[in-house]
Order: structure tokens, then C-alpha cells, then sequence
């Protein structure tokens, strides 16, 4: 049974029709964990759907009219009703004569109320939920190798899509609305998913669309600037992922004690395992070692050798060791796993084309990760560093120039470029950079060069490169697209580093 990504007016659903229709619902059924809910009209109508995008919706569907940052979805509910809606889930009373469930927050109710329909597939599932502004992929690749070393059928749903026993399929955003969370939950148990691993944003969480699932592990990895064009401060950020470590969503803690946050989150009052290279983390990387082989590091004395690179992945890999010891993996089990995992798509991901040097493609979008590659990038250099990196349009404006700064503050060549430009002009976004650039430049002794074309700017950085060099092309990692202001077209970092390589002369 296949789970796949359809693409609806702007906005994407989950498996549609890929899971077989539930046992019929009442409506008493679906709002039995709404206790505060006020029902117009009669409770003990079937429910064959929850929808809440008023064209998906159906015969017999619930209609949950949702408030979003630019429509409101109780504009939608005549709509949805002509299509077939036989219910709707409101704030206030809406000029209809169906059936109105009244609620303080809808997007708080779809949640528990998605997860109801389907049955709460969460519960027959160890759901391990990693949050944090990097890292969280690989950690779930990890997870995934864990729990298979231990006998389990895995599941990951995250930025790179989603996997059931390590098939890939799409998905459209880090963590999908409730409806469709629980959608692809349940086909997961349909495949006999019995352990996931879930990569769960501060979006995700502030918008209510995990409610409904009960993680068996909450696990963070760091916190540093992002996601700011949403959230209105670092602490706001901090308090939308500290929801996850609640008694309310989950049974116990993985934190990294190495991060500021996570020190705080250590004192949530959930069981709680800490992790790092602190002398006082629970599970204390010792004899740390970093080559371009990988990291070689002893996890509470157990010896694990990743072929990831870059000294940040010994944190991802503790998280995973940690994670695995609460759920009674054996610790030996657990490491041979780990070890084992070659890459995750687009984290550090190479370009080989038989050229003398090394082409390294990584998600890295924030200030932080940029450093962190980069330096992996240094440790792994015979001669220069370059980078390519730009910042996306239409999101947080405050880290552009701080992701100039660890461009440069962190590479000989920066080459300044477009990433997702979205509505924004590239030029613009590019200016917005190029202070904390030129400010790292003089710190350092680097120097930059801006190249708008992203294709252009992969072709400046391999003609530039020579042997002992090391590339790196930051921020799309696996994306296979380019946003711009007249649609998206493909663009995949990966193959055109390829391409460009042998344009250029240097592949083999």
C-alpha cells in the first residue's frame, strides 16, 4: 500500500484514499476528548472523512474550518457544505443548517479529533518525536537503523520525506497538518509500522498538529536562530518546542545537555536522559575523534565509529545511543547500528565525478549549521575551504547576515548566491547578507564574491577548486526544486554539481 503526496491548489494532502476507510464514526465519537465542546445540531451523525481544505472535502465529511495566517476557513464552510460536509468545526456559529461543533481553538481540536477517526494509530506505535533547529534528520535515520537492529518495522516522517521499512515517498512540510498526520499513522500501521521516528517543527507543535499523539520519546537536539519571520523571539521559538517535553504529549526526555536549551529543558520534570560531551550529560561522549573517515567516539564507554563526518554528527549519534537506551535496546545492538548508517540525503552528502577534490551538498539554512559544516569542511581540507550559500525568501530576514558572517567567518571562498527566493527579489535577499559577510571577510582574512545565478555560482566554485580543496554548497541539501517568484522549477544542488564539474573540466 503506497502513501502518496498529492499537490492541491498551493497546498498538499497525505495519502489520500491510501488508507481503507475507517469503521464508521459518529460524531459523538470523533469529540469524546473535547470536553468543553458545544454541539448545534445531532451528535450522532456518521462521519466517512476530516477534511480541512473545503475542496477536499466529500460526502459524510467533517469540515474543520480552520483560521490560517491569510484565509479563514469558516469562509469556506458553505462551500464545504455544498460539497458534503454533514458537520463543521467552528469558533463561532456560522450561517449554516448542518450540524456546528463549537470550539475555542479549531486548529486545537484537529488533532485529537483526526486521531480519533483513524483509530489513534499512535498508540499501538513506539513514536519517537526529535525536535530541535538541526540535526533532526539524521537523528530519525538513525532511529530508523536502530529499530530495525532490534527487530522493529520503521517509519520516519521528516524533512526528507517520509519512509515505511526504508521506502521513500514524499511529503510536502516537516510535520503535515493533524488530518493528514494521522492519515499517514494509520497506513503506517496498516504496513505494520511498529516504531517511528518523527522529526517534529516548532511550527508543528505551535499549530496544535501533533495533538492527538502520544510520543513514547521526546528527543532535542539544539536551539539556535531560525524560524524568526514566525516566531517572535528566540523564546517564543523555545516555548513552542518546550511544548513537546510535557507530561501532556510525552512519556520521557532525550536532551542535549551541550546546548543552552537543552539545560533547560533537562528540568521539564519528564524522565529524562541528557546526552553530550559535558562532564555531567547522562551519556558522555569520550576519546571524540574526527576524520575524513567519520567520528570515532565512546558513548557512555561503548565504542561507536559513524562514517558521518563532521564533529557535530557525534552529537546526532549520541541522541539516537541515548533514545535506544530508554527504550531497552542493548547498548551494543544499538551502536553496531548507528555505525552503520552511510549518509542521510543532503547532509554532507558527496559529489564524486572522479574530480580532485571533495563536493560536499548540505541542508545547512542556518547560522549554526553553516558553521558546523564548515568546520567539518576544515577539519576534512588539505588547502582551502569555499562555500556557496545564500538564505531563502519570505522567511527569517534576521539571520541573513549572520549566515554571511559563518560563511565567511568559516571559509577562504564564499560565494553568495540565491537559495529559495520565493516572492522576494534574489538581489534584495543577497543585500541583506552581504554586511555580515563583508564583516567576517576583514575578521578573517576570507574573502566573497556574489553570483545571483545559483548555477553560475556551483560553476565559479568548481573552476575555482583545485586538489587538497574542499567544496561546500549549503542550504537546499535534498530539495530537488528552486522557489522563485514565477513558480518552482527543479533544481537539484546534487546533480548540478555534477553537471557543472564536467562543464568545467574537472570530473573524470
Amino acid at each position: 500500500m503506497s502513501v502518496r503526496a498529492q499537490e492541491l491548489a498551493g497546498t498538499q494532502a497525505i495519502g489520500s484514499g491510501a488508507v481503507a476507510p475507517p469503521p464508521s464514526r459518529t460524531l459523538a465519537d470523533l469529540i469524546v476528548d473535547l470536553p468543553d465542546a458545544q454541539i448545534r445540531g445531532s451528535a450522532g451523525l456518521p462521519v466517512s472523512s476530516v477534511r480541512y481544505r473545503s475542496d477536499d472535502v466529500g460526502p459524510g465529511a467533517l469540515f474543520f474550518c480552520v483560521r490560517g495566517s491569510a484565509v479563514d476557513g469558516h469562509a469556506f464552510a458553505g462551500e464545504a457544505v455544498s460539497r458534503g460536509a454533514v458537520a463543521l468545526v467552528v469558533d463561532h456559529r456560522v450561517d449554516s443548517d448542518v450540524t456546528q461543533v463549537l470550539v475555542r481553538d479549531v486548529r486545537e481540536a484537529m488533532g485529537p479529533v483526526s486521531a480519533a477517526f483513524y483509530g489513534r494509530p499512535a498508540d499501538g506505535m513506539t513514536v519517537v518525536g526529535v525536535t530541535g533547529t538541526n540535526g533532526k534528520t539524521t537523528t530519525t535515520y538513525l532511529l530508523e537503523a536502530v529499530f530495525r537492529a532490534d527487530g522493529r518495522k520503521p517509519g520516519i516522517i521528516g524533512t526528507t520525506g517520509i519512509r515505511i521499512d526504508g521506502r521513500p515517498e514524499p511529503l510536502p512540510r516537516t510535520t503535515p497538518e493533524a488530518p493528514d498526520l494521522q492519515r499517514l499513522l494509520a497506513t503506517m500501521a496498516d504496513e505494520a509500522v511498529d516504531a517511528v521516528a518523527m522529526e517534529v517543527s516548532s511550527h508543528g507543535l505551535q499549530q496544535h498538529r501533533v495533538d492527538g499523539v502520544r510520543y513514547s520519546v521526546a528527543v532535542f537536539t539544539n536551539l539556535s536562530q531560525d524560524h524568526l519571520d514566525y516566531h517572535a523571539s528566540m523564546e517564543e521559538y523555545f516555548a513552542a518546542k518546550a511544548r513537546l517535553f510535557t507530561p501532556a504529549m510525552s512519556d520521557r526526555a532525550i536532551v542535549n545537555l551541550d546546548d543552552d536549551a537543552g539545560r533547560r529543558l533537562a528540568g521539564s520534570g519528564l524522565p529524562t536522559i541528557t546526552y553530550g560531551l559535558a562532564v555531567d550529560a547522562g551519556i558522555r561522549a569520550t576519546q571524540v575523534g574526527s576524520t575524513p573517515e567519520g567520528v570515532a567516539f565512546l558513548a557512555d564507554g561503548v565504542p561507536i565509529r559513524s562514517p558521518l563526518r563532521g564533529s557535530f554528527n557525534v552529537e546526532n549519534c549520541l541522541a539516537a545511543f541515548a533514545t535506544a537506551r530508554s527504550l531497552g535496546v542493548d547498548d551494543l545492538v544499538a551502536a553496531e547500528a548507528i555505525s552503520s548508517v552511510r549518509g542521510v540525503p543532503g547532509r554532507g552528502e558527496t559529489v564524486e565525478a572522479g574530480q580532485g577534490f571533495l563536493v560536499m551538498v548540505d541542508y545547512a539554512h542556518t547560522p549554526a549549521s553553516v558553521e558546523n559544516v564548515l568546520r567539518a569542511a576544515r577539519s576534512l581540507a588539505k588547502d582551502r575551504v569555499i562555500v556557496v550559500v545564500g538564505c531563502g525568501g519570505d522567511r527569517d530576514r534576521a539571520k541573513r547576515p549572520e549566515m554571511g558572517f559563518a560563511a565567511t567567518a568559516n571559509a577562504d571562498l564564499a560565494i553568495i548566491t540565491s537559495d529559495n527566493p520565493r516572492s522576494e527579489d534574489p538581489l534584495a535577499i543577497i543585500a541583506e547578507i552581504t554586511p555580515g559577510a563583508e564583516r567576517g571577510a576583514k575578521e578573517r582574512g576570507a574573502r566573497f564574491v556574489v553570483e545571483p545565478d545559483r548555477r553560475a555560482a556551483i560553476r565559479l566554485a568548481m573552476s575555482e577548486a583545485a586538489p587538497g580543496d574542499v567544496v561546500v554548497i549549503a542550504g537546499k541539501g535534498h530539495e530537488t526544486y528552486q522557489e522563485l517568484a514565477n513558480g518552482t522549477t527543479p533544481f537539484d544542488d546534487r546533480r548540478v554539481a555534477e553537471e557543472e564539474l564536467r562543464r568545467t573540466g574537472k570530473a573524470t
